[in-house]
């Protein structure tokens, strides 16, 4: 990209940024409608939901991606910059995203605010603590933790078997050495040592629980489903059992109303939950969306990583919940991405781009393109229209867009334009914006990918077989044992939130493009019963990030005037 446009935070810090009650008047809500958080910050009552009942939703835009490089293909760019772009050509948009962890923020990933001319402003309020949901949601995690010891420690009566324990406490910073620990060491009165661990914040049930839920009753009662452990009958052990789902839902009783703020065009934007797209499902929260489609014409959301990871999972677990149906889906792509696909690139964050990749290069496209037309097949099984969004690079030459725009309206898109919002904000989104009111005008057939009488097993399968390109399931004894115990607990009805790498199709981050003919290993599987799903580890996940050589926060400070700098 030019080297003359500024900074992330510095177009973010020079932004005309309207008082939040301004926005919220523009999308018809009241002062009474909001908790303000300042100037620019405000949470919306759920009550807007019964107020706005009667009126019809407006279209419903999921943005996802091809199999990204470790960099990102600008998703949330996209997807910010489209919302800003409908506004601007008169079509009335609000855009939801999810809220960023502090964990990527300052480690290597950065934070989730969009970038270039395409950001949610106050872009430093946004990628740090807002108003608080994601310390909200750590601290009743970690109170239900303490509640289970403190059961155990002080007489066990619900005769909990410690090896059973599942729940884990969490922090929102990327810490490796938190990872595997050894809690109550010390003496008699310092509880009772057994091994434990962390895992980032974002990846708690609570947090899925949150993006999931649809009232404040709701809320209350997934808290109570959590399970944490089982007793040594093998009976689940739930937060009800516990005591202590009511207070967890008091603690969360704010956390549950999204955030309003604004883009760069002073347009509304929903920021709302922040699930992990691998051990969750990786959307922002049903309650933003649902309040949003009241608001306006065309509601723009993200879903997590490729369209492998949170697309098909913001169909067969968010729409699932909220019997919301989409009318088109967008799929960013970049030519860089399709290079390394072909196989004959490698793309490492932290290190400098391959000079090769830069390069025009038709060939290394046409061949890396089996993984975008994978994902169009994919989003195709769904019945939504497909529109393909080239984030265009400026090494990116013409032929190579091209050769983008005839593949994929050969595999079936919709249609295939560029998108340069990142360097030129609203006034880069035309074609996209266009192509995504056409498409989302058009017929579309939503379906789900499975019903939910189909077996644990049947489920797994064919996500794995239609959405992956797997021959077959192999399963670990282990999640032979574990798959049997849920479907005897009753829970096999629940839909599968498939965990597995974002950097290829399948479960192998080195099997790039569209590898075919593998078996995907389950080594085991879980139950968030909370939030409604079953998750199979395909693989090593990590549930608690590490940080890099460098840090991306030690070049984050303050400077004399109180202002921060060096955050992107």
């Amino acid at each position: 990209m030019p080297n003359t446009i500024p900074s992330d935070i510095e177009i973010a810090q020079a932004a005309k940024l309207k008082p939040i009650l301004d926005i919220a008047k523009g999308i018809g809500l009241k002062e009474g409608d909001l908790d303000l958080y300042g100037k620019f910050k405000a949470k919306v009552s759920l009550d807007t939901i019964n107020r706005f009942k009667d009126k019809p939703d407006g279209k419903y835009i999921d943005v996802t991606a091809i199999t990204p490089t470790p960099l990102g293909e600008g998703k949330t760019v996209t997807t910010i910059g489209l919302s800003m772009t409908l506004n601007r050509v008169g079509a009335r948009s609000i855009v939801c995203i999810r809220q960023p962890s502090l964990g990527p923020v300052f480690g290597i990933k950065g934070g989730a605010a969009g970038g270039g001319y395409s950001q949610v402003v106050p872009m430093e309020d946004f990628n740090l603590h807002l108003t608080g949901d994601v310390h909200a949601v750590g601290v009743a995690h970690n109170l239900l933790a303490a509640f289970l010891d403190n059961s155990i420690f002080k007489g066990n009566k619900l005769d909990i078997d410690p090896s059973t324990i599942m729940w884990k406490r969490v922090l929102d910073i990327s810490d490796r050495y938190l990872r595997h620990i050894t809690v109550g060491q010390g003496g008699k009165q310092d509880g009772i040592p057994r091994e434990s661990g962390f895992d980032i914040t974002v990846a708690s049930e609570v947090m899925a629980i949150l993006a999931l839920t649809d009232s404040l009753k709701d809320l209350r009662k997934r808290m109570g489903r959590i399970v944490v452990a089982y007793t040594r009958k093998g009976t689940p052990v739930t937060a009800e059992d516990l005591k202590v789902a009511g207070a967890m839902t008091v603690l969360l009783k704010d956390a549950i109303k999204p955030n309003l703020l604004q883009t760069l065009d002073n347009t509304p934007c929903f920021v709302h939950a922040g699930p992990f797209a691998n051990i969750a499902h990786g959307n922002s929260s049903i309650l933003a969306d649902k309040i949003a489609l009241k608001l306006t014409d065309y509601v723009v959301t993200e879903s997590g990583f490729g369209a492998d990871c949170g697309a098909e999972k913001f169909f067969d677990i968010k729409c699932r919940a909220s019997g919301l149906k989409p009318n088109a889906v967008v799929m960013v792509c970049s030519a860089r991405a399709l290079k390394m696909h072909s196989g004959k690139f490698e793309v490492i964050a932290g290190r400098p781009i391959d000079k090769e990749l830069l390069k025009e290069n038709v060939g290394a496209v046409k061949e890396g393109s089996s993984n975008l037309k994978k994902h169009i097949e994919n989003m195709k099984l769904f019945g939504v229209p497909v529109v393909v969004a080239i984030n265009r690079f400026t090494t990116d030459t013409d032929k190579e867009i091209e050769a983008i725009k005839r593949i994929s309206k050969e595999s079936g898109a919709f249609d295939a334009v560029i998108s340069d919002v990142w360097e030129k904000g609203s006034l880069g989104g035309n074609e996209l914006a266009k192509a995504v009111i056409k498409a989302a005008d058009s017929q579309s057939n939503f379906k789900l990918l499975y019903p939910p009488t189909l077996s644990i097993k049947d489920k797994i399968k064919t996500i794995a077989t239609k959405i992956y390109g797997a021959k077959d399931v192999s399963y670990s004894s282990l999640a032979e044992e574990k798959i049997a115990k849920f479907a005897k607990a009753g829970y096999g009805k629940l839909p599968i939130c498939m965990a597995k790498t974002h950097l290829s199709l399948s479960h192998d981050p080195k099997l790039k493009g569209a590898p075919t003919g593998f078996t995907l290993p389950v080594r085991d599987i879980n139950a968030s019963i909370g939030a409604g799903f079953l998750y199979p580890l395909c693989g090593e996940m990590r549930t608690m990030p590490g940080l890099p050589s460098v840090p991306a926060g030690t070049k984050v400070d303050i400077d004399a005037d109180g202002r921060i700098k060096g955050l992107f």
